[in-house]
């Protein structure tokens, strides 16, 4: 991030606003917390003033249910990071991580509140006379305590904690931004050219800015916790509903994406593979889409899957090994070199577009990493390095790649090591295995099913009968899809361009706008504006030239 934009600059509190805060902080906590367990039918033009329990009242109600899966599990402690704030790797480590981003709504059949409040520690005053962003507002929390209730905890038994250090978010942030987007970036280059790099580091910029926007929404009222609530608080239930469309369909694309990604990589090790099947010719790419797709099919019958949220982080520890082998092949095994590549290429440039937006898309899972921050002052500082880190990685293995095959690189980095190297065998499998090891399919497709479980008659909740039925045929239609539209890349940049822009770039800027309209200064608007406008051009141009070569590809 440039250094212009310093962490005072989010801060403009006069002292008139903070004298009314302190106002507001020192009336009984127990007239100033709301219930999520009450009623309340507030009509859109007075959503401003609602209590946060009208936020649950509306489709998807499991969303925070299945959010909770990633945030709340605890994980062992782990001491990787030398200083005491960096080091106590606890409970949220594994929270948040690669399922991109989703954040869902308590279930109402549930009596008592997922997340115990944490103790209220009013976070230090910073005054400004000038920034970016409107005054912060310290948030109390939104779910009552009740006073003979224990602690709650997980399905072992264990306490669940919603207090996560500065270390612990930092690793949530890079599990979410780091995910299989880094093995296109290579490709990208190819598609856009060296200059078209520069926009990888500029989406970067923007997408920390929009994330700090999401703060500001969440802390312009009690009761915001999650992307869809921003949403139900700047345009009622309709922006509720269109926000929680728009992150399903993207989790629903991501296991298309990885259906591609194995039929993709097990071809490749074996060729020549193929299945005669009723008077049906598989080739090795369909039969080994198909066996991957029943490998997951038991981990996608599972309703609870807090088992497997232990074991999600497979599927980072295997991003970076991925990478390490590509450094390994070109460093080490003196892999390509042979290409100068082009400095910019413009016909191709609009997928690139694609392929680096999706490489920004965690911002459905910042409101939970900053609810659950012990210390929410320190949600910049949080962003900024989970956004440099992952840049940097993203960069580093885009130069390396494209310096290593040049315009012959693939979708996916892997499809161009040779066969015959170690450090290619391991990467290929590793990619392989990480999805599967790592339940990242069952994760992903979990909270879709769940949204669609809402649906059901009352008469049919409790059977699991149907929800077996729905999540199968959710396995299978995006085996299908896949098999359909069968190109790794061209899928992603779609992906990127129509629903990451959307998510990342475009509704951030427009609910800030709109939640705290009055409250905005003419710099903020005009920043606001500038990213709608940017953000609408590439996910325009981004999506019809991704559209475009996928249809030209499939005739």
């Amino acid at each position: 991030m440039n250094n212009s934009i310093s962490e005072q600059s989010f801060y403009i509190e006069s002292e008139e606003e903070d004298d009314e805060q302190e106002k507001h902080l020192g009336k009984d906590e127990n007239e100033s917390d709301f219930s999520i367990y009450s009623n309340d039918n507030d009509d859109d033009n007075n959503r401003q003033q609602s209590k946060p329990n009208s936020l649950t009242s509306a489709w998807p109600q499991s969303y925070r249910q299945s959010m909770d899966l990633y945030s709340n599990v605890p994980s062992p402690s782990l001491h990787l990071l030398g200083t005491p704030s960096l080091s106590r790797l606890g409970s949220s480590f594994l929270g948040s991580t690669l399922i991109r981003r989703h954040t869902p709504e308590v279930l109402p059949s549930l009596h008592k509140p997922l997340i115990q409040p944490a103790e209220e520690e009013k976070p230090p005053h910073r005054r400004s006379s000038h920034g970016l962003l409107p005054p912060l507002h310290p948030r109390k929390s939104s779910i009552k305590k009740f006073p003979d209730e224990k602690p709650s905890k997980d399905a072992h038994g264990l306490p669940i904690s919603s207090q996560s250090s500065y270390g612990q978010a930092v690793i949530n942030g890079m599990n979410v931004l780091c995910g299989v987007g880094i093995l296109s970036t290579p490709y990208a280059v190819k598609e856009g050219g060296w200059a078209g790099l520069s926009i990888l580091f500029i989406f970067g910029m923007l997408s920390f800015y929009t994330g700090m926007l999401l703060r500001y929404c969440l802390d312009s009222q009690p009761g915001l916790e999650t992307y869809p609530d921003i949403g139900q608080a700047a345009f009622g239930t309709t922006g509720r509903i269109f926000i929680s469309i728009i992150l399903y369909v993207e989790l629903y694309a991501s296991c298309v994406e990885y259906i591609i990604l194995e039929g993709d990589n097990l071809s490749s090790i074996y060729p020549h593979a193929h299945l005669s099947l009723g008077g049906f010719e598989l080739d090795a790419r369909h039969l080994f889409a198909l066996i991957a797709t029943l490998a997951v099919l038991p981990t996608v019958w599972l309703r609870d899957l807090s088992v497997l949220s232990y074991i999600s982080v497979g599927g980072v520890i295997a991003s970076v090994l991925v990478v390490l082998c590509l450094y390994w092949a070109g460093l080490v095994d003196h892999v390509g070199f042979e290409s100068k590549g082009t400095v910019l290429n413009l016909p191709t440039l609009p997928v690139a577009i694609g392929l680096y937006g999706f490489c920004y898309s965690g911002h459905a899972v910042f409101p939970n990493i900053y609810t659950s921050l012990a210390d929410r002052s320190q949600f910049p500082a949080v962003l900024l390095t989970s956004f440099g880190m992952v840049t940097l990685l993203y960069g580093g293995t885009a130069v390396l790649g494209y310096l290593m095959f040049g315009d012959s690189a693939e979708s996916q980095f892997t499809l161009n090591l040779p066969k015959e190297l170690m450090s290619s065998k391991v990467a290929v499998w590793t990619t392989k295995m990480s999805s599967l090891i790592s339940c990242t399919f069952a994760l992903t497709l979990s909270p879709v099913a769940m949204c669609l479980e809402e649906l059901l008659p009352s008469k049919h909740v409790k059977s699991h009968v149907y929800p077996i039925l729905i999540r199968t045929a959710l396995a299978i239609s995006t085996l299908l899809v896949g098999l359909s539209v069968p190109f790794f890349g061209l899928v992603m940049a779609l992906i990127g361009s129509l629903l990451t822009m959307l998510v990342t770039l475009i509704l951030p800027c427009v609910c800030f706008l709109r939640i705290l309209k009055g409250k905005t200064s003419r710099l903020q608007v005009t920043i606001c504006v500038l990213i709608i406008i940017i953000g609408s051009i590439s996910a325009v141009i981004g999506s019809y030239s991704a559209l475009s070569n996928i249809i030209q590809s499939m005739s």
